[in-house]
């Protein structure tokens, strides 16, 4: 059954992608369904669950035409966790207290995975719900939006980690078993053993 928390969703999708070595959000994939990118891909998703949708993408970064708000860093290269704070006050503004932040390149995402975490996050009222498979999943989880305020102080003082923020709130870590839905495609190697996304 559907969790019912409303969410936003939050797709920091500027990061520089060393080790694929492009750009992974326009990374073409083939789903099952077609020729797609990992940006409409999850996209796809989080919006099946979550709405509004917010991609924050770097200055000047071209994007595929995606059912959701494209928001910009202020500079290239400064990680997640300013990204994500971009995100969180945008979905806040919008009226949203809770929201699903996750990576771009999950093309194995499920609705189910965003419910799983959602029910813990409206249960337990904690800052941050993470998925924890043996590691936290830092961008595969549910943020109250309220904490961009604390994001914005911690990217003042210099902290750029997602682990910085989930070190400094109330954060809940949800156990599960390794899964598709958690993985993080990192490389073109890792993306072709993939099953039936693959570069094209």
């Amino acid at each position: 059954m559907t969790n019912s928390l409303p969410l936003a969703a939050v797709v920091p999708a500027g990061g520089e992608s060393r080790r694929m070595g492009r750009d992974k959000a326009t990374l073409r994939i083939d789903d099952g369904a077609g020729p797609t990118t990992m940006l409409e891909r999850v996209v796809s998703v989080v919006g099946a669950r979550c709405a509004p949708v917010f991609v924050v993408a770097a200055p000047g970064q071209a994007l595929p035409e995606v059912p959701a708000v494209i928001l910009r860093d202020d500079v290239r290269g400064a990680g997640p966790l300013p990204a994500t704070g971009r995100g969180l006050r945008a979905a806040a503004d919008a009226g949203l207290s809770h929201a699903f932040v996750c990576a771009v390149d999950m093309p194995r995402l499920t609705t189910d995975l965003i419910d799983v975490l959602a029910g813990p996050a409206q249960r337990l009222g904690a800052d941050v719900v993470l998925a924890w498979d043996g590691r936290d999943h830092y961008l595969a989880g549910i943020y109250r939006t309220a904490l961009h305020t604390h994001i914005d102080a911690l990217v003042d003082g210099g902290a750029r980690s997602m682990r910085a923020l989930v070190d400094s709130v109330d954060t809940q870590r949800i156990v599960m078993p390794e899964q598709p839905a958690l993985a993080n495609v990192n490389t073109a190697d890792e993306l072709a053993a993939m099953s039936p996304p693959r570069l094209r």
